[in-house]
This record gives C-alpha cells, sequence and structure tokens, in this order.
C-alpha cells in the first residue's frame, strides 16, 4: 500500500495552474459573460519550445487543483510577470523537460516518523519544486510503485531508511536514486547518498577541542561492518594529530573481551574510547552497559556515533541534522536532473548536530560553562 504526501507550498506547480486559471480566456469570460474556450497552449515568454511542451506534466503534482474545481485557500494568484520570474530561476529551467523528484519514506509510527518528515522537510526547502512523498512498507508492491512514478515522470527518487531503499528494489534503471537515513554496514551497498554514521572528522575535532590533550582514540571493531569507516577514521585521526588504536572483534564474544583489557591499560588523560555504528562490537544490551561501566570506573572518556548513548553515560556524541540532510539531497537530486553523473558511494553525515553529557563531563575533569554548554544543540542531564 502506498501513501502519497503532497506539500501545500509546492510553488511551481500552483504558478503553472494560476495560468490556466487567470489566463486571457478567463479574463474575457468574466468580463463579457460569454464562454470563451480556453487556449490550448499558453505561451511562456522566453521558455523554448521543447521546455513549454513538458511543462503540463507539472501540472499532476497538484493534488485536487483543476479548472473545474474551486480554487484552493492555500494558493496565492500570481501575476504573468510573477511567474515569468519564477521560471528563469536556474534551478528550475534545469528541471523543466526532465522530470520531477519523488520522495519514498518509511511509513513507520511516531516518534521514528520524526526523522524522516524533517528531512522531507529539507528537501522541499531546497528543491521549491514539485516533490511527491510516499510511504511505503515491507508489503509494497513494486511494479504498482514503477508505474505511479513513471506517470509521474518521476526521474530522481530520494529514499530515505532502508524500506525506502528497498523500495527501489524494481523501479526502472532510469530512474536515479540517492540514499538518506540509513547506516551503511558494508562497503557491498552500491548505493549514492549520505548515511547516518557522522564522518569521523567531525567526530574527532570535537573530541580535540574538549580535551586537547588527548593523543590516541582506542576504537574496537567488525570488518565485515565497519571497514570503510575505519579508512576514514585513520585518516581523521592523523589529520587532528591522533593515534587510531583499532582492534578487531569478528563477534561479541571477542569485543567483550577486547573492552576491559584496552580500558584497564587506558590513560585517562591522554586515551578516549570510541563507539561508532557497530551492530557486533556496539551491541546495546550487553557491550555497551560492559563499556560504560568500564570507562567510567577507569575515568576514561568515551564518545559515541550514536547519540542515545549521551543519555546512557557517553561523553558526547554526534547526530545528523535531518532537515539539514534533506536539503543536501536535494542539491545533489537536483544536480542529477540537470545531467549531472550518478554517484556510487554513500557518504558519511557531515551536517551534525552534538550532545553532551555535563556528569560524565564532570567526572573525567572537564568542566563547562555556560557559553560552552550553550555550543551544544543537547545537553545532558536536562536542566
Amino acid at each position: 500500500m502506498i501513501q502519497a504526501r503532497f506539500s501545500p507550498a509546492r510553488l511551481l506547480g500552483a504558478l503553472l495552474a494560476a495560468c490556466v486559471l487567470a489566463g486571457p480566456a478567463a479574463a474575457s469570460t468574466a468580463s463579457t459573460g460569454a464562454t470563451v474556450a480556453a487556449p490550448a497552449t499558453i505561451e511562456l515568454p522566453g521558455i523554448p519550445a521543447q521546455a513549454r511542451q513538458s511543462v503540463g506534466a507539472l501540472f499532476d503534482t497538484i493534488d485536487g487543483v483543476s479548472p473545474a474545481l474551486p480554487w484552493r485557500d492555500d494558493v496565492v494568484p500570481v501575476t504573468m510577470a510573477q511567474l515569468e520570474d519564477q521560471l528563469r530561476r536556474p534551478d528550475v529551467r534545469a528541471s523543466i523537460g526532465k522530470g520531477t523528484i519523488a520522495v519514498l519514506y518509511p511509513n513507520v509510527a511516531q516518534p521514528f516518523l520524526a526523522a524522516f518528515t524533517s528531512m522531507i522537510k529539507g528537501i522541499e526547502e531546497r528543491t521549491g519544486l514539485p516533490v511527491r512523498s510516499y510511504a511505503v512498507d515491507t508489503r509494497q508492491d513494486g511494479g504498482e510503485l514503477n508505474t505511479m512514478l513513471r506517470q509521474a515522470g518521476t526521474k530522481v527518487v530520494i529514499a530515505l531508511g532502508r524500506q525506502g531503499l528497498s523500495a527501489t528494489a524494481g523501479l526502472d534503471r532510469d530512474i536515479s536514486v540517492l540514499v538518506g537515513g540509513v547506516l551503511l554496514l558494508s562497503d557491498t551497498d552500491n548505493v549514492a547518498g549520505i548515511s547516518l554514521t557522522p564522518d569521523p572528522a567531525l567526530l574527532f575535532a570535537r573530541l580535540h577541542a574538549l580535551l586537547p590533550d588527548l593523543k590516541r582514540v582506542i576504537v574496537v571493531y567488525n570488518p565485515k561492518n565497519s571497514e570503510w569507516l575505519i579508512r576514514l577514521a585513520r585518516e581523521a585521526a592523523r589529520a587532528q594529530g591522533l593515534e587510531l588504536a583499532a582492534y578487531v572483534a569478528g563477534d561479541m564474544a571477542r569485543a567483550a573481551q577486547l573492552y576491559p583489557q584496552l580500558i584497564a591499560a587506558a590513560d585517562g588523560r591522554r586515551d578516549a574510547v570510541w563507539l561508532p555504528h557497530d551492530a557486533t562490537t556496539v551491541e546495546e544490551s550487553t557491550i555497551l552497559p560492559l563499556v560504560l561501566r568500564e570507562t567510567w570506573n577507569g575515568g576514561v572518556p568515551l564518545f559515541s556515533s550514536n547519540v542515545l548513548h549521551v543519555k546512557k553515560g557517553a561523553l558526547f556524541a554526534m547526530v545528523p541534522d535531518n532537515v539539514e540532510m534533506g536539503r543536501t539531497l536535494a542539491s545533489s537530486a537536483l544536480g542529477m536532473l540537470a545531467g549531472g553523473a550518478r554517484g556510487r558511494t554513500l557518504a558519511p553525515s557531515r551536517t551534525l548536530q552534538t550532545a553532551i553529557n555535563l556528569r560524565t563531563a564532570s567526572h573525567v575533569g572537564l568542566q563547562l560553562g555556560w557559553q560552552q554548554q550553550r555550543s551544544f544543540d543537547f545537553v545532558f542531564p536536562r536542566p
């Protein structure tokens, strides 16, 4: 089952619809009372003929608006001059005749839905173009979805979450796919977009700003999940003058053995432990409580790629800004519509927010004044 979501602020479609309702024929009827046939086409000054022919496809993106229906209260009539100004915008001209953008997002309940609706908000703000959003689930009929997207002239799909990505499996090959709001857990995920995983470079920069005397970052990881991330982390650590001490654990049992040994040998003044997004070495029910206990007892700073760990005792973590992620995805989608190359890399997130645990900060000897606290987006425990 597919649920379609439409934004009331679809400016371009509204402007074009306004031309149909407020064109010369409508004016003639109003002044004379006679019935006048609407023109077959509307001449748009400055727009090539080929582009004008494709403009009609954009009318489909306005739900429930047609010349035969009452005008919607949320649409503001505009003049032809205003319409021309909008059509001269580079992003609009680049997309006319080259298809539309669609968003697939998981059909989930709150609070999980909030992250995806924030991403959609960012997408709509950046594009300023008609964007249809479809809620999909595991029972999704791939053929039905493909047909709907083709009929809407879709050329780029932004797939949010694992369900959104899974729903793209049956799409036509000429529809480009961008992914957001997912965790890349393997190099084999041959997709383009933005991962939920924070960029290690930004994590390490924040760590260095908080604790400039640190010299080493300790991490335990499973190569099947995180080899790609550790490669990025080595370069990021080097740029901050840090040593990345990375230890391999192929299963939870090995991770449970390594953490106590590594933390016991660590110097809390010079070493810190990093928890990446890794389902094996950062398992929530057994491994995470173990690491939290050992680092607290040893006075070793612990930071994470998962913001939920800050509430449980990690010093700090970074989390994607979902609206900004949507804007970044939209910029890439517009580039694809304009003829840009399709990427094949899922990059870590670089538009981030930061959470800090003041109790843990005090425990490791870090005193943060009011001004410093204000530099964080989330502060725990809450005042």
